[in-house]
């Protein structure tokens, strides 16, 4: 009996606590804008929460916590406000309804929170070059030495094949292999550095890999690069320190002109690597494909990209590279991309604004809607290393129809893809980059051309009133603008308003 009277006397106070918390909870109320009190909501709220957990899961921490999400900045704020027309959000992703699920926004809200933690840990790393990242990730390592990032600048010392042509033929300015501390390029042109003190000088003469010939090396003194005018036309007197090797190494200093490494190594993408190196797990290292799409973009912009430091001159000098950049940082606090004049044909852009000349993908992207969609470089490359053209996860022809394949909401809007693109099936004519991401920024070499990176298609009027190459003759080299535009106006899957006056 006396046992029934003490259960039902606990029964009772714990009826009456409840009924306690929950007035305090009604009385005082949970607000997503306020903080709860220790002593009150806190305690109650906590006690709800961990009572629904499983004891044996008690032990396990959360590593990931609710880190502060920086507001955005510079180019950010801008995107911002671009995207409230075009349905997506501040990071240039879709939001919840608009193409996409909500668990799909979930996750990445929850990947932008744990890359904003891992910036947070990396901040005492320090670099240690990619080889300490072979012993865990030995099988990317392997794949990442073959690409040419890892390969754009080599000693002809530690590398005797790195230099393609023979020297003795070279009739433009002569030099010796003594005199090449490096060798820069391998696809579409090489160019030779020599060292003088601590700093390395581009010799004058440069190698057409594709026309097998000799060529001047010297980037005008107008009309060209901005930075040319703040130093001497000699290309003696023009370090490649403030012009190029930012980009070509990791951890460029500009006060020791020492680097971690040359190429384009592991921590280039994701952030100094010791404290990740000692003690592996997710939350010490930075990866670009957990950030927000504007923050993963930005680690391939920060390079492939022309324009000019947020501040200009630094230290007196003009550097053609985001100093003081790193990947998990707001490129746009540090960078400012050229701008072009519409109408305009110039030497960085076309007159619609499409890039003239290359390592300009990021100037083209961020026009594109698929950046405005949250398609970042990543889903289309990977530059740990592939058997593919331009390191694409699949071939061209493939990758594009995971997201645009025929009767998809993403179009084309047509049963099957000859009829969107009235070129047979396998043909040139039927990929979608021949059109939609046409060659035409040159590489500086006769030839020699990289894909834009717009989305955008050429018309062959606005090659009439732009000058500027269109897909059609450009495939078509026997065929007029006029015949090319006649030809697109009968195609009845395309909106005429988009491919012909």
């Amino acid at each position: 009996m006396k046992i029934t009277k003490v259960v039902v006397s606990a029964c009772v106070s714990c009826l009456a606590a409840g009924a306690l918390s929950a007035a305090v909870i009604e009385w005082h109320g949970f607000r997503a804008s306020s903080t709860p009190n220790a002593f009150g909501t806190a305690t109650v709220a906590s006690s709800v929460r961990d009572s629904a957990i499983p004891h044996v899961e008690h032990r396990h921490v959360n590593t990931v916590a609710a880190a502060p999400i920086p507001l955005p900045q510079g180019r950010d704020a801008f995107l911002m406000h671009d995207a409230s027309s075009h349905g997506v959000d501040e990071r240039g992703t879709t939001p919840i309804g608009a193409n996409q699920d909500l668990l799909v926004a979930g996750l990445r809200s929850d990947a932008t929170q744990e890359a904003a933690v891992r910036q947070q840990a990396s901040g005492s790393a320090h670099y240690v070059g990619s080889e300490s990242c072979q012993k865990c990730h030995a099988a990317i390592y392997e794949r990442w030495k073959k690409t040419p990032m890892a390969n754009v600048v080599r000693d002809p010392k530690t590398h005797p094949d790195a230099i393609i042509p023979d020297l003795n033929t070279n009739d433009i300015a002569r030099f010796t292999v003594d005199q090449v501390a490096f060798v820069y390029g391998s696809k579409w042109k090489q160019r030779y550095f020599t060292k003088i003190g601590d700093d390395y000088y581009p010799l004058p003469a440069q190698w057409d890999i594709g026309n097998k010939k000799w060529m001047k090396y010297h980037v005008p003194d107008t009309g060209a690069d901005w930075w040319t005018a703040f130093y001497p036309s000699d290309n003696m007197q023009r370090p490649t320190g403030p012009t190029c090797d930012g980009c070509h190494s990791v951890n460029y200093d500009i006060h020791t002109k020492q680097v971690t490494e040359w190429n384009v190594g592991c921590e280039r993408c994701h952030g100094p690597g010791s404290e990740h190196a000692a003690h592996p797990t997710r939350t010490n290292i930075l990866n670009p494909s957990g950030m927000d799409a504007v923050a993963s973009n930005d680690t391939c912009i920060q390079c492939h990209s022309q324009g000019q430091p947020r501040n200009g001159l630094i230290e007196g000098k003009a550097y053609d590279w985001p100093v003081g950049y790193r990947v998990g940082l707001h490129l746009a606090d540090f960078w400012k991309l050229e701008d072009g004049t519409l109408g305009q044909t110039d030497f960085l852009h076309f007159a619609d604004g499409t890039a003239h000349k290359n390592r300009m993908q990021g100037n083209d992207f961020v026009q594109s809607v698929m950046y405005r969609h949250g398609v970042t470089c990543a889903s289309c490359h990977d530059v740990h290393g592939t058997d593919n053209d331009a390191q694409l996860r699949k071939p061209a022809d493939k990758l594009c129809l995971d997201c645009h394949g025929p009767t998809s909401p993403n179009g084309p809007y047509t049963a099957t893809l000859e009829e969107h693109t009235h070129h047979k099936d396998g043909s040139p004519g039927s990929q979608c980059v021949a059109c939609h991401m046409p060659r035409i920024e040159t590489q500086g070499v006769p030839g020699s051309f990289v894909s834009s990176h717009t989305f955008r298609f050429i018309t062959p009027a606005m090659t009439d009133k732009y000058k500027m190459p269109n897909p059609c003759t450009s495939c078509h080299t026997d065929k007029s603008t006029a015949w090319a535009s006649k030809e697109l106006s009968s195609w009845k899957t395309t909106s005429p308003w988009r491919v012909a006056p």
